[in-house]
This record gives C-alpha cells, structure tokens and sequence, in this order.
C-alpha cells in the first residue's frame, strides 16, 4: 500500500518536484556512503585504540613498541606515537647531548618533538571529523530542500486549479500528493543522518580526548626519559670534568733522563 502511494506520488509530481526529489537521492547517497565508511574508521580507531594503549602503558620505555615492530594501524594515537618516535630519533640522532654515556636530547631540541606530537594530534583530530560536513548538511539541509519542493508542488497545483475554475477534490489529490512526495524524501534523508551525525559526533569527540590526553602523557614520558634534564651547574661540572681527564691525557710525561751529575771546579 505504501509503495503504490509512494509511487502514485512520485509520477503526480511535477518537473521541479522531480529534480527536487532527483537533488535528495543525490544527497542521500553521499550521506549513506559517509555513514558506512565513517562508522567503520571509528569502530576501528576505538577497537585498535584500546588495544595499542593496553600494550602502550604495559612498557616501562615508550620505545619499546616500535622496537618490537607491533603494529597498531587505524588507531589515531599510534600514528601519533609513531610520528613522535621518528622525530626523537632524529634529534637523538643529529643533535645527541652524552649523559652518562647515553644519548640524550637538549630542551630546546625536545620542543622539536613536542611540535611534531601537537601536529599529528592536530592532523587525526581533522581525519576523524573528515566527512561529517556531508550528514550535518543532510540532516540541516534535507528537510528544507524537500519542503522547497512541497511548497512549489501545492503552488502550482493551486495555479492549476484556479485556471482550471475547478476546486474539486478529485482536482486537487494528485497534485497535493504529488507535492508531498518532496518532503518525505527530505526526511528520509534527514533522519538516518541525524541519528548517525550525532553518534559519530560523540563518538568523535571522545577519540579526540583520548589523544589529546595521550600526546600529553606521551610527551611528559620522552622528556622524563630522553631529555638533559640537569641543572646548569652539574653541566658545567661535568663539563670541567671531561676538560680535565682530557687535559691529563695529554700532559707530557716527565723525562727519566738522569740529570747530569754537578762537576767540581777545575782547580787554578
């Protein structure tokens, strides 16, 4: 019964509410293709995500995931935690600081690193909301499109109608019908998108907190870690340490040349 309604409504209807209705096909697609391939990103991020955090926080050095190789794809923070790998193996490897006889980095190339996790964290963030201008713009946008070509369907049944000197029941249901059609596509596009919108907008948001916390957790750990945290005076103690045993090393070496015995005075 509601096919054939459906149907009896669509071939009333007029051109405009035709390519009104061709317009909200058009919309819906883009917004079910949004639904699908969003919703799968987010259910892998949260389920990977959980799993590279459980392994993350199971370490005592934050290297030692990317030092076992453990892959962790489809999790924003492991891209994130990758991205701040990479960076602090080049500061540890182009600007080392020795402490110890380990590689450490200075505070000013740990600012380096920090940058680079705040940008990766910055760059997830907009991938997870890529997309979400599609459905906020079904959910906002389809039930005025279809209401647009309502409006227009039951103004050009009444211009019939009033040309016609007919106002008749019989004369007005088809082109009524017809009109209505526009605004029942408008909500079907509107209402599965305002569903998933405002899941995936919650679910969005709590993923970003995740990894806002994160970069800061896992930048705090680099520094406590891998950062010349020393006050400036056991720098320059250290520093006047390794002057000395370097300057010990190349003293000459007293001469084990006998001096030569003192002669007495030739007699006059």
């Amino acid at each position: 019964m509601l096919a054939n309604a459906l149907k009896f409504a669509f071939e009333k209807a007029t051109i405009e509410g035709k390519i009104t209705i061709g317009t909200l096909m058009v919309l819906s697609i883009f917004s079910w293709s949004v639904i699908i391939s969003k919703g799968r990103q987010l259910m892998i991020a949260r389920g990977m995500g959980r799993k590279f955090f459980a392994a993350y926080r199971g370490t005592k050095d934050p290297l030692d995931i990317n030092k076992r190789g453990e892959d962790y794809e489809g999790a924003p923070a492991y891209d994130l935690y990758i991205t701040g790998i990479e960076e602090l193996n080049y500061q540890l490897e182009h600007s080392p600081v020795m402490v110890g006889g380990q590689k450490r980095m200075s505070a000013s190339s740990f600012d380096t690193v920090r940058v680079a996790i705040e940008r990766s964290a910055s760059a997830q963030a907009l991938a997870l909301e890529k997309g979400m201008i599609i459905l906020s713009t079904a959910v906002a946008g389809g039930p005025f499109i279809g209401l647009l070509g309502t409006v227009w369907g039951v103004m050009e049944t009444f211009s019939g109608i009033a040309i016609a000197a007919s106002a008749s029941l019989t004369a007005m249901a088809p082109g009524v019908a017809g009109a209505l059609i526009a605004t029942v596509t408008g909500l079907f596009v509107a209402i599965p998108a305002m569903f998933a919108y405002n899941y995936m907008v919650t679910m969005i948001r709590a993923i970003t907190q995740e990894l806002d916390a994160f970069a800061s957790e896992f930048a705090t750990q680099l520094e406590h870690r891998y950062v010349d945290n020393r006050a400036l005076a056991d720098e320059i103690r250290d520093a006047l340490q390794v002057i000395s045993q370097g300057g010990a090393a190349i003293a000459p070496k007293a001469s084990t040349v006998p001096a030569p015995a003192n002669r007495e005075p030739v007699p006059a």
